[in-house]
Parts: C-alpha cells; structure tokens; sequence
C-alpha cells in the first residue's frame, strides 16, 4: 500500500544556550501527529527548549561614608540600620548592594572614600557627616551620573549649579525638647546636665532643645551645657559627666558618638540617661531612661525613587516627629509615670501641630 506521509505538527527545537546564567528548561514530552494512510497516528519525542532570558534588573548600589563605626550606639549606626531596613525591604542584596567606609574622621582620607565610590559605578553616595560638605561639593560635579547626599545640612549646592546632591538635616531640637520635659520631671535635685561636642549641627539643635524642653517643663531649673569640642573624644566626654555630677545634676544627656564615655558615669553616680541619634538603652539599661532615634529610611526611598526616575539631586530632607523620622523609644526596664510620659506625649503634639516654638540662639 503506498503511503502518504503528511506532516501536520511536527515543531522539534534545539536552541542553544545563549543567555549567562540561564538554565535551560526540563524536557518535556509534546505530543506529535502523524497520518498514515488516512489514520492519525499519535506519536510523543522530548522537545528541549531554551526559554527566553529575562532581563533582570541590576541592583541599586548605595555607598555610605561615615565618622564614626556602624556600631557607635549613634549617628552613623542610625544610617547604617536604616539602610539595613531599607534593603530589607527592597528585597534583600539582590535588590540593593551596600557598602561602606566607616570611622572616616579624617577628612581626605574621607574625601577619597567618595570618590572611590562614585568612580566604581554606584548609583548614590552619602557622606554621612556635614564636615564632608566640601567634599561633596568638589567630587559630584565630576561624576553626573551618581547621585549623592550628606547630612545634615540644608545645602543642596544647586545655587553652585550643581545638581546631584541631596541634603538632610533633622528637627533634632523637637526630640531634645521632648525628652528634657521627661528629664525635668523625673529630676530629684532640679539640676540637669548636657554634654554636647561641638556647637554646630544637630548637636547644638538637641542641647538646646532639651534645655528648652525642661526648662517649659519644670520652670526653675538649672539645665547647663558643657561644649567638649570633640564628636568623638570618649575621655572628654567623660569628664563632662563627671562635671555634671559634682555640680549637682542627676540627669544627663549628650550628643555623637563620644557619649559612650559619658554613659558609664551616669550609671555609676545612678543618674538618669537620655540618648540621641540612636537607642541607647543596652549600654546601660538601669538608668537609660528613653531615647530619641533617628530614622532614615524614609527620606533614604525617596532618594532611590528619585534617583532610579532621573532626579539626581537637588532635594532636601528633613527628619520630624510629623514624618515618622524622628522617634522617642523608651526603656521598658525604667517606670515612667504615666503623667510624665502624657506631658511627652503632649509635647510632641504640640511640635507636629507647630503650637510649641524652639528658640535655637
């Protein structure tokens, strides 16, 4: 019998692996039809296929230039979790790569950091201090294509035509009065002592802030501030609390990394702790009272989100209570009165609404 073959079906690929990183698919049996004479025949062969690459998304590459360590207990490990948060919640390091330079006192040797950075392709630099504001200033016009941010400062250098440059700053003063309305209240000797190292930046806003704060709280007292000249001398830092404590103060406070000297004193002579910049309680839960906690991870979306649509710069950010970036966090271990922590309360509602004014001298 003379037989017609028709083929009706018949599709066999045998693509090459052409895609980096693609593994090709499992075989899969397929079904064939054949005609023999006018009687289908149904026949299976395996088929392997390549399915087609995807195009996967680069990770978004941040680089952070700090002063101090990621674990300083203040300013730099309050960016480094937040980054931490938001890379979380991108999705992990697939989504957003991380590094960082750490204990960057030295301004060139910090200087060089950026730029390093920034000529190894990553998409945003930060400069996590404002004495890298010259910095910033100098190296972005030479790479246009990164974006970069430091804090705090308000200066997005777009008066210089720069326009890659984001800058932050924070209501700092807001947390300051907030925790020295807690201080005032729970100080038995009327004598409340600050520790600040220099005066400038958020430190000068959160000292003068918490004297404000006490001073509302509780007219009559004594809220002197002592200026170490140091954001990171420990020994310095040291003998302000101790200062403190000869005059009389059995509430303390201080501001940057240096704090880490300070903190031991109070525990020592059992006076009370308010923290700064990052939650302070683990160094010494017995007299830590609450902390004021700095998140950056708000303003650190809205810096990809602008930077990945082609805004490389030019915004400014600044932390408060009203956007979720500036937290009081207390020690669970401390009994605050319920009346003092409602005179907090009513404090920072007072700062969201703007009914209380700071004065910064």
């Amino acid at each position: 019998m003379k037989r017609y073959l028709f083929r009706i079906g018949l599709l066999v690929a045998l693509v090459a692996i052409i895609a980096s990183g693609c593994a090709p698919a499992t075989p899969q049996p397929v079904e064939v039809t054949r005609v023999v004479a006018g009687t289908p025949v149904v026949e299976q062969v395996v088929v392997t296929a390549t399915p087609e690459p995807t195009a996967v998304e680069p990770p978004f590459k941040i680089a952070v230039v700090m002063p101090s360590t990621i674990k300083d207990m203040a300013f730099s490990q309050s960016m480094y979790e937040g980054l931490l948060e938001v890379q979380k919640e991108m999705g992990g390091p697939e989504k957003l790569e991380l590094a960082y330079s750490e204990s960057m006192f030295n301004i060139p040797d910090a200087a060089a950091a950026i730029r390093d950075y920034a000529s190894q392709g990553y998409d945003l630099v930060i400069a996590h201090g404002s004495q890298y504001g010259s910095s910033v200033a100098q190296i972005a016009p030479d790479f246009p294509e990164t974006s970069f941010a430091w804090g705090t400062a308000a200066d997005t250098f777009q008066g210089e035509g720069i326009n890659n440059v984001f800058a932050y700053e924070t209501r700092a003063q807001d947390g300051g009065y907030v925790l020295g309305t807690i201080g005032a209240l729970m100080s038995k000797s009327g004598v409340l002592g600050v520790c600040g190292p220099v005066e400038a930046g958020d430190g000068k806003l959160y000292s003068r802030g918490f004297k404000a704060g006490a001073e509302a709280a509780k007219p009559g007292v004594k809220v002197p501030i002592i200026w170490t000249g140091s954001f990171s001398d420990v020994s310095l830092m040291a003998n302000c609390a101790q200062t403190h404590i000869q005059n009389g103060a059995d509430v303390l406070t201080g501001s940057s990394q240096s704090v880490v000297g300070a903190v031991p004193v109070a525990k020592e002579h059992g006076a009370w702790w308010f923290g700064q910049q990052w939650e302070q309680t683990s160094m010494a839960p017995e007299v830590v009272v609450a902390s004021q906690v700095y998140d950056w991870s708000g303003i650190l979306n809205d810096m990809i989100t602008s930077a990945k649509a082609g805004v490389m710069g030019g915004k400014g950010y600044v932390l408060t209570f009203a956007n979720g970036g500036l937290r009081i966090v207390y020690n669970e271990a401390i009994d605050v009165p319920d009346e003092v922590k409602a005179a907090a309360d009513a404090a920072i509602e007072g700062l969201k609404k703007g009914e209380v004014e700071i004065v910064i001298d």
